[in-house]
């Protein structure tokens, strides 16, 4: 399938999907599970989703519903979210770590009809959430249990039903405008905020996928984001329609990346900075990385040392930039510059377009920081709850736009770099300090492997600049250390820390994301404690 036929009139993704099945049989993904591996193609996989989805349609699941998965990154997850697709119902991924209060909140709004879970995952038993589940959740008619038996639940093997006698899976066709999926954002500030895609805007993320990462014959993915994030969901629908041969593993555990890239010769992947730093480690140490070539990066600060540093190595990384309205905004490509690469976060995507502007909404010239506007044909359509869309929509005389609630600006050559979120800038005495600027230089401070610049409430100035870092092992940076660093950075005094707190680690997001507004209350609740 190639992608003009991905973006054909009225393409919608149970026609995609089968489609691609045709075309792409063959295609492999490799799925790390701990102690083996199992590989299936993505005809296989199809097949399995077709039996699962025929079990949907006999039990009333179509067009309209919603149907939750909340598994970690297995083949059974892959089989879900396909088979789900296939029925014409609305795809809801549920990050596995997400707790019962925050499950049973997207399940209630969502009106989702089902929900596929695993009995037990690591330390997690998720079966003895169903009772709960069950009162809290009108709308749940049926729980389908990977694993053991649990009682008011339907077996996994059930639902895949025999593959002779089982039900036959009818083919749909919704409206290629329709939610496909309904994705919820993390909350850390807020309840989740339900974020519908259409069927046309998720086929146009995945048509523009091969332009950002490899795509040539030997290219092979590594997947690490979970399934539940916007990322995950997009990472593996990519070996689904494009077939692109893809190893899954389920979160990041550095030696078993390490492993994989070299045994299943990975060329490309994608994660956090602290993802990348580890297989520099990594390669430096003498790992077999040879195969790696192309490392999209993101998720939070990225240092543009590390991205010249895997330069050097023979990694071309390069940042993006996007969210779960809007998955990916613009991005680098390993072709671009190392200039680009280092200090920009790409260009727009095709069709994407991006506007800056100032507090009244107005454009601002190029290389001036405002607030980020964009639109293109990956934007959501909003949100499940539409009261949140008035303050996130904006709308004028071109059309709607997102307010992105992001704070960059365009260069010359119309490269997109993102300098903070706009609820993360400190403003002391007045002046906004770029917390993503203090964090850069952070990060190179001797002794500190993970940093988070935050504002702390000062009598005097309103906010200074605090900095939450975690030490490398032997290492205790104070705050007379990191100053005397900023002092040599030649960074403006006013952007100098002026508190420091060492932990063990930072708080992330399933993606890697740091949870800024839970460090903030924090910081701030010990600092004004009597």
């Amino acid at each position: 399938m190639t992608c003009s036929e991905l973006s054909a009139p009225g393409h919608t993704l149970p026609a995609a999907l089968t489609a691609a099945a045709l075309r792409f049989a063959d295609g492999t993904v490799h799925v790390h599970s701990p102690g083996r591996g199992i590989t299936a193609t993505v005809g296989e996989l199809y097949d399995e989703a077709r039996r699962v989805a025929g079990r949907l349609q006999a039990g009333g699941i179509g067009p309209g519903d919603v149907v939750a998965v909340q598994l970690p990154n297995c083949r059974e997850a892959i089989v879900a979210y396909e088979a789900v697709l296939l029925t014409g119902a609305t795809l809801l991924p549920i990050v596995h770590i997400y707790g019962p209060r925050e499950v049973e909140f997207v399940l209630a709004e969502s009106g989702a009809r089902a929900i596929v879970m695993v009995d037990r995952w690591g330390s997690t038993d998720y079966a003895a959430r169903v009772p709960s589940l069950r009162r809290q959740v009108e709308t749940v008619e049926t729980v389908v249990m990977i694993g053991g038996a649990v009682p008011d639940t339907v077996a996994w093997s059930d639902a895949m039903g025999d593959p002779v006698s089982g039900a036959v899976l009818e083919p749909v066709e919704p409206d290629e405008g329709a939610v496909a999926v309904l994705s919820y954002t993390s909350g850390t500030t807020s309840a989740p905020k339900g974020v519908q895609h259409s069927h046309a805007g998720l086929l146009a993320e995945i048509r523009s996928q091969p332009a950002i990462l490899g795509q040539g014959e030997d290219a092979v993915a590594l997947i690490s984001f979970p399934f539940g994030h916007v990322a995950g969901l997009v990472s593996i629908l990519r070996p689904l329609l494009l077939g692109t041969p893809t190893v899954v593993m389920d979160g990041w555990k550095p030696d078993v990346a390490i492993d994989l890239i070299a045994s299943q010769a990975v060329t490309m992947t994608s994660g956090t900075p602290l993802h990348l730093a580890t297989l520099l480690d990594a390669l430096e140490a003498g790992a077999p990385l040879g195969s790696l070539d192309e490392y999209l990066v993101g998720a939070a600060t990225v240092p543009s040392e590390l991205v010249a540093r895997a330069d050097r190595l023979g990694i071309r990384a390069f940042r993006c930039y996007g969210s779960t309205e809007q998955p990916t905004i613009s991005s680098g490509t390993a072709r671009d510059p190392l200039e680009k690469r280092q200090f920009t976060d790409g260009l727009p995507t095709p069709g994407t377009q991006v506007r800056i502007v100032d507090e009244r909404m107005r454009d601002v010239p190029r290389g001036v920081d405002g607030e980020v506007l964009t639109r293109g044909p990956e934007l959501f359509l909003g949100y499940r709850d539409p009261s949140l869309d008035a303050e996130t929509f904006l709308e004028d005389q071109d059309g709607r736009w997102l307010r992105t609630g992001d704070i960059g600006h365009l260069d010359s050559e119309g490269y997109l770099t993102i300098t903070d979120r706009a609820k993360d800038v400190i403003i002391r005495a007045g002046e906004t300090i770029s917390s993503r600027e203090v964090e850069d230089v952070l990060l190179g401070c001797p002794g500190v492997i993970d940093a988070a610049a935050v504002a702390v409430p000062d009598p005097y100035y309103g906010e200074k600049v605090g900095a939450i870092v975690v030490a490398a092992p032997g290492h205790a940076p104070t705050l007379e250390t990191i100053q005397a660093h900023f002092a040599q950075a030649g960074l403006a005094r006013q952007k100098t820390p002026e508190y420091v707190e060492v932990r063990d680690a930072l708080p992330r997001t399933p993606i890697g994301k740091v949870r800024k507004a839970e460090l903030r209350a924090e910081v701030r609740a010990a600092l004004l404690r009597p």
